[in-house]
């Protein structure tokens, strides 16, 4: 080869380095003038600023340019409390933006403008604040494949549809946002707009889809410097009445009690509640739980959820243990009963402190004191009641490290600390973290460390180890991970975890198009292989190899099709709920298939077949979920979903007896039905409706009793009725309203009802209508929040 064409090769790649980091940059400047948000854009101060456009095509089809009909133009100003974004977004037929009214955080069929920030330009982490056509705002914290939308802040922003398309204009206070204390600041910075009719994507700095990291792929925001930020002190007063009316009679509770939000400096905060009240978070979903592991429930009460991506970290931290259920059960005598036992233990109050230094060290401290709780029993002979301590005061801690470098790498500690007064059971979980990451996010390494140790009756300490490696860019892309959890590693105190004493190893291949090609704008299909041996035993726990297949068509359909096959028997160490003793389950095949109908349309629907095939006489699950929802308009809005499954001839523990532990040949049936109704008078004003009725019942035809080698032997002798059947219903209809950048009024009326029988109802009316003449209970409440900075009250006190 000519010496001139290795030149011109080496040109060419030198070239493409070149090009892939290069970043664009955006100057802005300060302001002295006043801005209205009005979505107006006419202050004379906007005709200087600098312009960010030529956005490039996210997706569908990677690095294509916006065309001359869809320009954006973005503008960014600031002053000494925040900054301000203008966006000119062009349309060639305004008509036809999709503006549907949702609630805040709820995308819904809407174009979209969003801007990213990073303020300390690390590439680990955006504050990204989104404003779609109908005005809605939806925020959240992100890192590389999470995006945390339950955390709010506070900023305002107006959007209003043009002739020549539509306008965004937001202000978004330093408060809302983290960053160094540097005379001179330098941000990571990127805007996204959304067009939903044609499902395309464009991004102000191109974000290449080869390569896995999205974050580090930001432009560069330049200009801001010796700004003098004001207090950052935040007061959340509320009050709220309920009435509650049941069988049993009626009751009247007021609350008030306070929220308060400080910033210590402009990169940590300091966040604490007084006084709480969760009674409008959303219901939990009851189900009839036959497993040997409790019921995980999401996390519906704000403190735990807004901000809390540092305290996610090594999976220590499950905040439903913070006001869940008690740790112990009383120990009573022969003749006495529980007459009452609380079901959750009362929050005192909760702090958390969160930020990141200008060196990239993230710190989160979160502190939660719950109350000492008792229960009742009472002496079946003498009538006296007596209490007994079932929860003491407790306080939880947990502690996080997070040293990020490089951009897009960082080693974290994170310690989790559960400490009941008196004799109660104490706990301690600490783990060194690292996630390593190559400077162009092609290779990843990440590992970690975990040790626990339990002060109880009996001491006992326990340990879980891992290290995986990933290539994260290109068409092909593979996963290896290995980890090892010892007997006694628990951290069921603040964390949640199920299996144990165990080691594994996992493996990954995937394959997917970067470019939209003749019939689907994205395809990918995944190889997986999952091998799990328990530790003391030497015996297969997992073993199973998974294909999934995900595509999505270029008129926006949604298909995605797994094929899960287990060949080989394996053994359940969990279901015989007795230490050492295990349970042989044979070898299966399982697989569903999802279609989801595109989104864009007034009427769309979904829907997922499934079915589990064992190599069991009989036994088989087949299932079937699906979703009609239809929107009438941009403000209303109606959607089903019905999930049904049946087991046949499944496998379950029922009892203890002399004989030993006694399973049941049964059949079982799973009915849910979920509708959800929103009703959007305006951009700050809802009507929501969530309703859930739940059927379940296991009915047992065959005894068995478990040998010691984990194969069932038949039992004629039990005959004790352990049957169940299981109804529950939740209704909630609510008005909400913010009235105020932080401040909202919400009236709720709920109603809900829960039956449990050991006696198999079939009849789905039958049932429906018997959970209704039961011990229906009414709740109405009224909640008012209101958002007070103390920089606009400090002069009138």
């Amino acid at each position: 080869m000519p010496k001139y064409t290795y030149l011109s090769l080496l040109f060419l790649i030198f070239c493409s380095i070149s090009t892939y980091s290069q970043k664009k940059a955006l100057h802005t400047a300060r302001i002295t003038q006043n801005i209205t948000i009005d979505g107006k854009i006419n202050e004379e101060v906007w005709k200087t600023a600098s312009v960010a456009t030529d956005f490039v095509m996210y997706e569908p089809d990677n690095g294509k340019p916006i065309s001359t009909d869809k320009k954006t133009d973005v503008k960014i100003l600031y002053d000494n409390n925040a900054i301000y974004v203008a966006a000119l977004l062009y349309d060639n037929n305004p008509a036809k933006i999709k503006t549907e009214i949702t609630n805040r955080d709820v995308f819904g069929v809407s174009d979209v403008f969003s801007v990213y920030i990073n303020g300390f330009n690390d590439g680990q982490q955006d504050f990204r604040f989104y404003v779609s056509s109908a005005g809605v705002q939806m925020d959240c914290l992100a890192t590389e494949h999470s995006e945390d939308f339950t955390w709010d802040a506070i900023w305002d922003s107006k959007a209003t549809l043009t002739d020549f398309g539509w306008v965004v204009e937001m202000k978004i206070p330093y408060a809302a946002l983290r960053f160094s204390n540097a005379e001179k600041q330098t941000w990571g910075l990127n805007f996204m707009r959304e067009i939903k009719r044609d499902v395309q994507k464009y991004t102000w700095n191109h974000i290449d889809t080869k390569i896995g990291a999205v974050i580090p792929q930001a432009g560069i925001l330049e200009g801001i410097k010796n700004i003098k930020t004001p207090t950052r002190l935040f007061f959340i007063p509320y009050t709220s009445a309920y009435y509650q009316q049941n069988d049993i009679g009626s009751s009247t509770t007021f609350k008030a009690g306070l929220d308060l939000k400080y910033g210590i400096n402009d990169s940590f905060t300091l966040d604490a509640i007084l006084v709480p009240d969760f009674g409008q978070t959303k219901f939990d979903n009851a189900i009839l739980n036959l497993e040997p592991f409790e019921q995980r429930f999401d996390e519906n009460r704000p403190f735990f959820t807004e901000g809390t991506d540092l305290f996610s970290k090594g999976g220590l931290f499950y905040s439903r243990r913070i006001g869940g259920a008690p740790s112990t059960e009383p120990q009573i005598a022969d003749n006495e009963e529980i007459t009452n036992y609380p079901s959750s233990v009362k929050l005192i109050n909760a702090v958390k402190v969160s930020g990141r230094t200008e060196k990239g060290l993230g710190i989160g401290f979160l502190n939660a004191i719950t109350k000492k709780t008792y229960a009742t029993i009472r002496n079946n002979d003498t009538n006296e009641n007596r209490k007994e301590v079932i929860e003491p005061l407790t306080n939880y801690n947990m502690l996080v490290l997070d040293q990020r470098f490089n951009q897009n790498s960082s080693v974290s500690f994170v310690n989790a600390n559960t400490t009941r007064n008196g004799n109660f059971r104490d706990a301690n979980v600490s783990a060194l973290l690292f996630d390593l990451n190559t400077k162009a996010n092609m290779y990843n390494l990440y590992g970690d460390f975990k040790y626990s140790s339990i002060n109880t009756t009996e001491d006992y300490t326990g340990f879980k180890t891992s290290l995986n490696f990933a290539k994260t860019s290109g068409k092909y892309r593979y996963y290896l991970s290995g980890k090892y959890l010892s007997r006694d590693y628990d951290i069921n105190d603040l964390g949640i975890i199920f299996y144990t004493n165990y080691h594994s190893a996992f493996a990954n291949g995937s394959y997917r198009i970067l470019n939209p090609i003749k019939f689907f704008n994205t395809f990918k299909i995944e190889q997986e292989l999952n091998l799990e041996i328990q530790n003391t035993t030497g015996k297969l726990q997992e073993g199973w190899y998974k294909t999934v297949i995900k595509a999505r068509s270029r008129n926006n359909n949604y298909f995605e099709l797994a094929l899960v096959i287990n060949p080989l028997e394996t053994f359940d160490f969990y279901e015989p709920r007795e230490n050492g003793r295990y349970l042989q389950i044979p070898r299966r095949i399982s697989s569903y298939f999802g279609t989801e109908f595109n989104s864009n349309n007034a009427f769309t629907f979904d829907f997922t077949p499934s079915f589990a095939i064992y190599d069991q006489d009989g036994r088989i699950n087949y299932g079937l979920a699906l979703g009609p929802k239809y929107r009438f308009n941009d403000e209303f809005s109606l959607s089903y979903v019905l999930d049904y499954t049946i087991k046949k001839n499944d496998i379950g523990w029922v009892a203890f007896d002399n004989a030993g532990i006694i399973f049941a040949e049964r059949n079982r049936e799973i009915l849910q039905n979920d509708i959800t109704g929103k009703y959007a008078i305006n951009d700050k004003m809802t009507i929501n409706l969530t309703a859930r009725y739940y059927w379940s019942y296991s009915q047992n035809h065959e005894f068995y009793t478990l040998q010691n080698n984990g194969y069932l032997i038949p039992n004629n002798v039990y005959s004790t009725n352990k049957d169940r059947n299981f109804n529950s219903w939740n209704f909630d209809l609510s008005y909400s309203w913010w009235f105020a950048p932080g401040s909202e009024i919400s009236f709720l009326y709920r109603n809900y009802s829960l039956e449990r029988a050991s006696i198999v109802e079939k009849n789905l009316n039958t049932n429906f209508k018997s959970v209704f003449n039961g011990n229906l209970t009414n709740v109405f409440s009224v909640s008012l929040r209101y958002f007070i900075d103390y920089n606009v009250v400090k002069n009138t006190f």
